[in-house]
């Protein structure tokens, strides 16, 4: 058994294919794997008593007041009496009550008011990304189906989902599936512990639906795509000869190197400056070329264009200041305190078509992923982005409202993309790239305190037009294991960063060199 699989106790990342897992473990297997093959099995006897769920919402309330995940003004009251009407309609063999919770107060509260005796289980709804209910639920010890509200409650339910995976909890399943037939399924597993079975096994039921309800791998044959990297000493240098400015908050002062690459930070103030200060008819040049090349501006105005094309200038003007091929803003904290005035989206969008860098929310490990990477590939971009994964497509998608349209670099071919505002606040301008299929991708990250570069790849197989969440969203067919792929996120984070191409050899001999570990995440 991995390390993985032993740290778990749940069979995630083990050498064993579909069949052995519905069919190993013993009676409580068995158990499972007859709920995976005829789910309606497992329900035959009658249960010891009639069950009570209590369903719980976990969001900031009915109808979204500020900008997060789905986006601001998202009514989730439609979202919310369609869940229950279905469970109601589907399993009337449980009686529910239904609570919304914003944080662990009111989850205590709904703890308290059960008390030992009052629920029999509970189903964990994650409507939002970083509300913290299901912790305090999970600790009843009772079973807990805890479930994704997709391009909405995702960074929130990946985290706290491997932080549970990784101790071992034993009375939380979850369910990750666009597919509404795959949370009634997992609901149904709640009938083995109304006849007596432990959580525990509940789990088990729940981890093998879901299994069964995942489409066995795609073709995972793709276009060739010859790219050839650098030499991993040409690539240390550039590297060492990169610089990447982080805009935090006013305070600057230099940060500690990644990899060997220099950090400085600098103020919003001297990237608001430099945005004001702006050459207006250069403003207008970019945002005319924006026009002509988007294939559609939807909900930004001329002015809001203009005011992104001046911060791309600013963008410029301080990396060459600084002798700087890179930067990353904290946007949202910036923009929302007033310390700047326009979103970077799209001044992110043309460096990193320029085979420069331009970073999401000051976050430094994947500004400096994309600036290694940037250098082995010579020149290609990277994509940051916030995943959700969906085991009814046996997806990844990497979703943000900032990404690239030249995917093999600044002098290959540009896709289609689009000019729509920002998704959680539909305000200033960002991005919605349609990106290639049918190519290999590599997804990464780097931390330097473990010295590790956390890597799974994948082929490029949707873009989704979703209009919750981020603008775009590149869905991946990921090679190798999906469920290993729930478990990393508690201690790398959400970000990932996605490059077109098979990276899989020049990743493994740059961490040679740099003496590292390489962590296959899938």
């Amino acid at each position: 058994m991995s390390a993985v699989c032993s740290m778990q106790g749940r069979c995630f990342g083990c050498p064993m294919d579909r069949r052995r897992f519905l069919t190993a473990g013993g009676a409580a297997c068995v158990a499972a794997a007859g709920l995976a093959s005829a789910p309606s099995s497992l329900f035959a006897a009658e249960p010891k008593r009639r069950m009570r769920l209590r369903l719980v919402f976990s969001l900031h309330g009915p109808k979204q007041e500020v900008p997060d995940w789905p986006n601001k003004d998202f009514d989730f009251v439609p979202v919310m009496d369609r869940i229950t009407s279905l469970l109601k309609a589907e399993c009337p063999e449980f009686d529910y009550v239904v609570s919304l919770a914003n944080g662990p107060d009111q989850a205590k509260q709904i703890v308290a008011e059960d008390g030992a005796d009052a629920v029999d289980g509970y189903i964990v709804y994650q409507m939002n990304c970083w509300n913290q209910v299901v912790q305090t639920i999970a600790a009843t010890g009772k079973p807990v189906l805890y479930a994704d509200f997709q391009y909405a409650g995702s960074g929130g339910f990946l985290v706290y989902n491997a932080a549970f995976l990784r101790a071992g909890a034993a009375n939380v399943g979850f369910v990750a599936s666009s597919k509404v037939r795959d949370l009634v399924e997992a609901v149904r597993c709640f009938g083995c512990v109304g006849r007596g079975a432990a959580p525990a096994e509940f789990v088990r039921a729940v981890d093998a639906v879901r299994v069964s309800g995942t489409p066995a791998a795609g073709d995972q044959a793709c276009i060739p795509d010859p790219l050839v990297t650098l030499p991993i000493d040409e690539c240390l240098e550039r590297m060492r000869n990169s610089r990447i400015l982080a805009v935090r908050d006013q305070n600057a002062g230099p940060a500690p190197a990644i990899m060997g690459i220099p950090i400085e930070y600098i103020p919003f103030s001297e990237v608001n400056d430099a945005w004001a200060a702006a050459d207006p008819d250069e403003t207008k040049a970019i945002a005319d070329a924006w026009e002509r090349t988007a294939h559609a501006i939807t909900g930004v105005s001329r002015e809001t264009l203009e005011q992104s094309a001046a911060m791309y200038l600013a963008e410029k003007a301080v990396l060459k200041q600084h002798n700087a091929n890179g930067i990353t803003i904290n946007c949202l904290g910036g923009f929302y305190g007033g310390h700047i005035h326009a979103y970077p989206c799209l001044g992110f969008h043309q460096l990193q078509n320029e085979g420069l860098i331009g970073g999401c929310e000051c976050d430094l490990r994947s500004a400096a992923t994309m600036v290694a990477m940037t250098a082995l590939t010579g020149g290609r971009p990277g994509y940051i982005s916030d995943p959700v994964i969906d085991t009814a497509k046996r997806q990844i998608i990497y979703a943000h409202c900032v990404a690239h349209n030249r995917a093999f670099g600044p002098e290959g071919p540009a896709n289609r993309f689009e000019i729509m505002t920002h998704s959680e606040d539909r305000q200033g301008a960002s991005v919605r790239s349609i990106l290639p299929l049918g190519y290999m991708t590599t997804t990464l990250e780097v931390d330097q305190g473990r010295r590790e570069i956390l890597m799974h790849q994948g082929k490029a197989v949707e873009n989704d037009p979703d209009d919750r969440a981020c603008r775009t969203k590149l869905g991946v067919e990921p090679s190798g294991d999906l469920e290993k792929l729930f478990t990393q996120w508690d201690h790398w984070g959400w970000h990932r960063v996605t490059y077109y191409g098979d990276l899989r050899e020049p990743i493994h001999a740059l961490a040679d060199a740099l003496e590292w570990k390489v962590v296959e995440e899938a």
